[in-house]
């Protein structure tokens, strides 16, 4: 009884930096929606950054029971859903990616986001009862990924046109969507790798603080898509 209410209160502390990330991703929510989106790509590398580490700060804890490892797993894994699933597609979709095509890769990206998470859990639940320590692999791309790939995109914004920006938001959901579920080998990041990848989702960061300064355009619409925008681009300036 102890260690279900342990884990039903959430005394964890190895799940605390999970919960900041959560709380760092519904705070940048609120800030796409009121259109503030330099704020909601900080946001969301911050909540990247929390995910990089959590995992660390949980194997720190070698005296884990079963459950508790369990409860990590699922806590991070519906986290993630909201972190990297949700959260990304809401940011694409206030940024521009509407009508027909832009509401299927949105879903496909979440439903993406979904099976991949589910997998991990199917996949990590039978390692662990096989084997102690850190999976070395990732099968599929990790869901944690796509706090990298949008603040680089979102920089693009900085050096190209609108069209090409909202251009590559598209691609972006569906290729990063479709490596969620391709079941490929990747090696996961040493320490080095890691501390690149932060220098370089802060530098993209720091140049969208500084030189960004993206509006949604009037006739954006809910119903204006691609099509639309590729239109009023090419023929309205």
């Amino acid at each position: 009884m102890d260690k279900k209410k342990k884990l039903i209160g959430c005394y964890d502390y190895t799940v605390v930096l999970t919960y900041i990330g959560l709380s760092i991703s519904v705070i940048g929510m609120t800030q796409a929606i009121a259109g503030k989106f330099r704020s909601a790509i900080v946001c969301l590398a911050l909540s990247g950054l929390c995910d990089m580490f959590d995992g660390k700060i949980a194997r720190s804890k070698k005296n884990r029971t079963d459950e508790e490892k369990m409860f990590g797993m699922q806590i991070d894994s519906l986290c993630d859903v909201i972190c990297f699933g949700v959260y990304p597609a809401m940011i694409c979709w206030l940024l521009g990616v509407r009508g027909p095509v832009g509401w299927l890769l949105i879903c496909f990206y979440c439903i993406c986001s979904v099976i991949r998470l589910a997998f991990f859990n199917v996949l990590e639940t039978k390692r662990q009862q096989e084997e102690d320590g850190a999976n070395k692999y990732y099968h599929g791309l990790p869901i944690t990924s796509m706090a990298i790939v949008l603040p680089l995109v979102f920089m693009l914004q900085v050096f190209v046109s609108n069209a090409t920006f909202i251009v590559a938001l598209h691609i972006s959901l569906a290729v990063i969507g479709l490596l969620f579920v391709v079941d490929f080998r990747l090696k996961k990041p040493n320490n080095t790798l890691l501390t690149f990848l932060v220098i370089l989702v802060a530098a993209a960061v720091v140049i969208t603080i500084l030189f960004s300064n993206f509006r949604i355009p009037k006739w954006n619409f809910p119903k204006a898509g691609l099509s639309d925008w590729l239109r009023n681009q090419l023929f309205n300036h």
